[in-house]
C-alpha cells in the first residue's frame, strides 16, 4: 500500500536497505510513493494492482522479479471495511468484496511468492490482521472481523506449511491507527473517536509509523525463529 500502515511500512524498510515494490490501485498514490523510497533505499517501484485478482497478482509477481531478481519480503496489508455495518444490513455482496480484500487477497499474493522463496530457501511474510479479529468493534462490520479473523488463521496455517523451508509467516494486529481512512470516519462518527482513546489504556490511537517497526523486525534475519506468531500493537487493548 502507498499510504496508511502500508505506507510507513515501505518508509520503514526502506530506512533499512531494502529495496521496495510499492504496490496500490491507485497509480499517482503509488508513484508518489516510490519516488519517495528512492532517497532512502537502492531502489523502489510502483506497480498497479488489484490484489483481488489471481492474474493480476501473478504479473505483480513476475514484474517484481523481473525488477529485482527475486522476492525476500510479502508484507500483506490489503484491507478496507464497509463501516457501521450490521449482520442484517451487510449485502451478500459487501460481505464477499471485504472478504476478498482483507483475506483473499493474502492468499493470493503468498501463493505467487512462495514459489520463488521456496526455491532461495529464505522468506519472510508478514500479514495485518486488525484489533477487529479479536475483539468486536464497532465501526467495523462483522465481514471485516471475520476476514481478520481468517488472516490469522491463515498466518498459522501457512507458517506450519513452509517452517522447514527458511520462510517465516507472522502475523500483526493493529489496534485503531490514524491513517487517511481512519480520518475520514472519525470526523464522521467522533464520538466514536473518543470512545476509541477512552478504552485504550495509553489514551490515544497509534499512528502509522508505530505499526510499522515489528513488521521491520519479523522481515528481519534477526526474527528468523519466530513463525506463526500473532503480535498485537494496540497500546494494550487486548491484554486482558
Amino acid at each position: 500500500g502507498a499510504v496508511g500502515i502500508g505506507g510507513a511500512v515501505g518508509s520503514a524498510l526502506a530506512e533499512n536497505g531494502v529495496s521496495v515494490a510499492v504496490v496500490d490501485m491507485d497509480p499517482v498514490a503509488a508513484e508518489k510513493k516510490a519516488a519517495a523510497l528512492v532517497e532512502l533505499s537502492a531502489g523502489s517501484t510502483a506497480l498497479v494492482c488489484d490484489v483481488t485478482q489471481p492474474e493480476q497478482v501473478l504479473q505483480m509477481t513476475e514484474d517484481v522479479v523481473r525488477r529485482f531478481g527475486r522476492i525476500d519480503i510479502l508484507v500483506n496489508c490489503a484491507g478496507s471495511m464497509f463501516g457501521g455495518k450490521t449482520t442484517l444490513t451487510v449485502s451478500p455482496e459487501e460481505w464477499d468484496a471485504t472478504f476478498a480484500l482483507c483475506l483473499r487477497s493474502h492468499y493470493l499474493c503468498a501463493r505467487a511468492v512462495l514459489p520463488h522463496m521456496i526455491e532461495r530457501g529464505w522468506g519472510r511474510i508478514v500479514n495485518i490482521s486488525s484489533d477487529a479479529g479479536r475483539l468486536p468493534v464497532r465501526l467495523t462490520s462483522p465481514a471485516y472481523a471475520a476476514a481478520k479473523a481468517g488472516v490469522i488463521g491463515f498466518t498459522k496455517h501457512l507458517a506450519l506449511e513452509v517452517a522447514r523451508q527458511g520462510i517465516t509467516v507472522n502475523a500483526t494486529v493493529p489496534g485503531t491507527t490514524f491513517t487517511p481512512r481512519t480520518q475520514r470516519t472519525f470526523a464522521l462518527y467522533p464520538e466514536r473517536l473518543r470512545e476509541r482513546e477512552a478504552r485504550n489504556p495509553m489514551g490515544r490511537l497509534a499512528v502509522p509509523e508505530e505499526q510499522a517497526g515489528i513488521v521491520v523486525f519479523l522481515a528481519s534475519d534477526e526474527a528468523r525463529y519466530i513463525t506463526g506468531a500473532v503480535i498485537e500493537v494496540t497500546g494494550g487493548l487486548l491484554m486482558t
